[in-house]
């Protein structure tokens, strides 16, 4: 048995676990046409099937290849899907306040995706599956309360260059293999071009400093580019806050978070 097949089987158990504990028995996955919501879809096909709901969300933005490769994705793996664009929410909100930057419109659209999403889900009565890889949630390259909302996450202890090799094993479509990772969020988005550089090199260095806990000096001496190092361990403790629940100022003996911390399959 390989890795990445026991990775799959291991995804696959986890999802089937954690979802069935709560009661529910559907998920519902925003399908971007990207590589990480692809392999979410199809972990999570494999494990729910037509308990499985794909939910497109374009924005005028996104490109009608990513439509495509989501439709193919889906014709390939005979998913369910329904498609609902963003446009008309993200264009009426844009005219309102036409001084928006791409990062700001970037953060408004991954938000009205996530919120549509959920809504979806209640209406479905689903739970959202999380797309959000390794290597996104270190440098917080993600959006708080849009992209990185989800009830679970099967793909977050994966670094970028792990899911694509997860996509290969999984028979994930070749297009969305090869294409260049972006968003999608504004146009000609590239999210190796908003982080300076590849996946395999930010996942060579985070490897090191995050899952060996070599010291930065440790890590330019096996050759990584000290500027790039920099950029991401600044990048990690600057975005904690994004992989934290909200803090609450302790008040009582019996605080969410401090000390009220009961796991989430406890039963009465």
């Amino acid at each position: 048995m390989g890795k990445y097949s026991q990775i799959a089987d291991y995804l696959q158990r986890f999802l089937d676990d954690e979802v069935r504990k709560t009661g529910i028995q559907r998920v519902v996955v925003g399908l971007s046409g990207g590589l990480d919501s692809a392999v979410v879809a199809v972990l999570a096909y494999k494990t729910f099937g037509d308990d499985l709901l794909c939910v497109k969300m374009p924005s005028h933005y996104s490109s009608q290849s990513s439509l495509d490769d989501a439709d193919a994705l889906c014709k390939d793996f005979s998913m369910r899907s329904i498609e609902c664009s963003i446009a008309p929410m993200v264009q009426a909100y844009e005219a309102m306040h036409p001084d928006m930057d791409n990062l700001r419109k970037g953060n408004f659209s991954s938000r009205m995706r996530m919120a549509t999403l959920f809504d979806i889900s209640a209406r479905e009565n689903a739970l959202v599956l999380g797309t959000s890889n390794k290597s996104e949630l270190m440098l917080g390259y993600g959006t708080l309360y849009g992209d990185l909302a989800s009830a679970i996450n099967p793909i977050g202890d994966l670094y970028k260059s792990e899911v694509y090799e997860l996509a290969k094993y999984l028979g994930v479509t070749e297009a969305i293999i090869k294409k260049a990772p972006s968003a999608d969020l504004w146009d000609g988005q590239s999210d190796e071009e908003d982080l300076g550089y590849t996946y395999a090199q930010l996942d060579s260095a985070m490897k090191l400093y995050v899952d060996e806990r070599l010291s930065p000096e440790e890590i330019v001496l096996q050759g990584v580019d000290k500027e790039m190092l920099d950029m991401i361990i600044s990048r990690i403790f600057r975005n904690h806050f994004k992989r934290k629940m909200p803090v609450i100022a302790k008040l009582t003996s019996r605080t969410m978070n401090h000390d009220f911390n009961y796991p989430r399959d406890i039963t009465l």
